[in-house]
């Protein structure tokens, strides 16, 4: 028995791999709008983004995972977010109380398999030099993370 992790522990790691279907869900949906996405992106102010997506025309969006209402309320973060995409948006799991979200970001429904845009995120584009940095710093953790896969050393 003392080898069992604290009831605190279990409940995060419930959380954790919620987090991770939903931001496998967001992905998914976003594929499928013709976008390409990277989770756990790690921004220039040292914040992560949990998915980072890019379109076609190189419009970014940051989707923030809400994994329970707990995690929302703990996180004063995300409108530093604002800072590195075109359009911000939270995904929730269908259960999770919508109500608290702010209304000036986008809203997705997700599950492990797909995810629907509930509310479209107002568009606030990037400047010119931050949409740069952004896209280049997005193609190098790609490039990165595909080399990774080729050869872990």
């Amino acid at each position: 028995m003392d080898n069992q992790p604290p009831a605190e522990s279990l409940a995060n790691q419930g959380e954790d791999a919620l987090a991770l279907r939903l931001a496998r869900g967001v992905c998914r949906a976003f594929e499928d709008y013709g976008q390409v996405c990277l989770v756990e992106f790690s921004l220039a102010s040292g914040r992560r983004a949990d998915v980072m997506a890019m379109d076609p025309k190189g419009r970014l969006t940051i989707v923030e995972i809400k994994s329970s209402l707990a995690d929302f309320r703990s996180d004063g973060k995300w409108p530093e977010y604002r800072e590195f995409c075109d359009a911000l948006y939270f995904a929730v799991a269908a259960e999770f109380p919508r109500e608290v979200l702010p209304e000036d970001c986008g809203l997705i429904v997700a599950d492990a398999y797909g995810a629907s845009v509930l509310r479209k995120a107002p568009a606030h584009p990037l400047s010119g030099a931050r949409r740069k940095a952004v896209t280049l710093r997005f193609a190098q953790v790609a490039a990165r993370r595909l080399a990774a896969l080729n050869d872990p050393r």
